[in-house]
């Protein structure tokens, strides 16, 4: 079973565990069906070769602690082999060995065509987990009919890492919402054919730090040399306000620095208008889960998403080499 174990850990100690808990279902319907043995595999980090502080271990350990079962097998890191992200076919027969079917339920990274994604699929009978066709379902009905108005909440970082879910799915939405550095990119020169929403006012730092002086400022006012590390209080309003009247949700990455506490309240704002809404909401991005998990509203959003990759490269329209690979039906 390739699971994406894939968790957060600081000093060998797991800090959210997720992806751990969305991993339960299809191994306990794998023991349910007298399985002799599970032999469960995910990569870690990013490795490049044995690395002892992404080893496997403290997974392993909280899998067991949450399904006590003898029969779980959990592998080291598949990405201490190099063999891995190359696809393999020596390390592929590996993994394969002496294993009778495959159940791929790595939604986050089917993305990937590597050897535990699709080699393993190319040499066992393959079969799609329940957490991986719950993914492609949810997701797969924001690329349908939905229900309007329909908001897309998208911010981080850099535009390109998400252009095309907004060229895709930003279109047919009624409403796109900005936030993040990417705003300030859009603002300066936007690639999509639709308006966008941008931030009004944001929250300025005079330096990319924690502690550093701050003030909230109308966007056009931002002093020479200053961060804008969040969207501003009339920004959050007036986000929020849309979010309330929406139907069908996506929300894909944060509002700004929400890792430090003083930049984090438009994150916030958002999360809690995504959670309040009777709409139909998706949200995908590590750093929204991580948001909708502090603040402990992870169960009241309709689905959220284990891939961030993957859910982009899927609402692009793309294909994704670790789905393709597993027979229809």
């Amino acid at each position: 079973m390739r699971s994406d174990l894939n968790v957060p850990l600081e000093d060998g100690r797991i800090t959210d565990d997720t992806r751990i808990h969305a991993s339960l279902p299809t191994l306990q319907y794998l023991l349910e069906q007298d399985a002799k043995e599970v032999a469960v595999c995910s990569h870690l980090g990013r490795p490049q070769g044995p690395d002892p502080a992404l080893s496997m271990t403290p997974v392993a350990r909280r899998l067991r602690e949450l399904l006590p079962d003898e029969r779980i097998d959990v592998l080291e890191n598949t990405r201490f082999d190099p063999g891995e992200t190359k696809n393999d076919p020596a390390f592929a027969e590996q993994l394969a060995a002496g294993r009778d079917l495959f159940v791929q339920d790595a939604f986050g990274s089917v993305h990937r065509a590597h050897a535990s994604t699709v080699g393993v699929a190319d040499r066992l009978p393959a079969y799609a987990g329940l957490l991986l066709e719950r993914e492609l379902e949810e997701l797969g009905k924001l690329l349908g009919e939905v229900e309007r108005p329909f908001v897309l909440v998208s911010g981080g970082a850099k535009v390109e890492d998400k252009l095309g879910v907004l060229r895709n799915l930003g279109g047919k939405a009624d409403t796109v919402l900005v936030g993040g550095k990417m705003a300030e990119e859009l603002r300066e020169e936007s690639p999509l054919g639709f308006p966008v929403e941008l931030p009004s006012d944001v929250v300025a730092a005079a330096a990319f730090e924690a502690d550093a002086e701050a003030k909230v400022v109308p966007y056009h006012e931002l002093p020479e040399g200053w961060l804008g590390l969040d969207i501003g209080p009339e920004t959050r309003e007036r986000f929020a306000k849309a979010i309330d009247r929406a139907r069908t949700i996506f929300w894909n990455g944060p509002m700004g620095v929400f890792e430090w506490p003083r930049f984090a309240e438009g994150t916030k704002v958002v999360a809690e208008a995504v959670a309040r809404s009777e709409a139909h909401s998706v949200v995908g991005g590590a750093d929204s889960i991580h948001a909708l998990n502090e603040l402990g509203l992870l169960d009241q959003v309709s689905w959220a998403s284990t891939g961030g990759g993957a859910a982009l490269e899927l609402l692009e329209g793309k294909e994704l080499p670790g789905v393709a690979v597993i027979p229809a039906g």
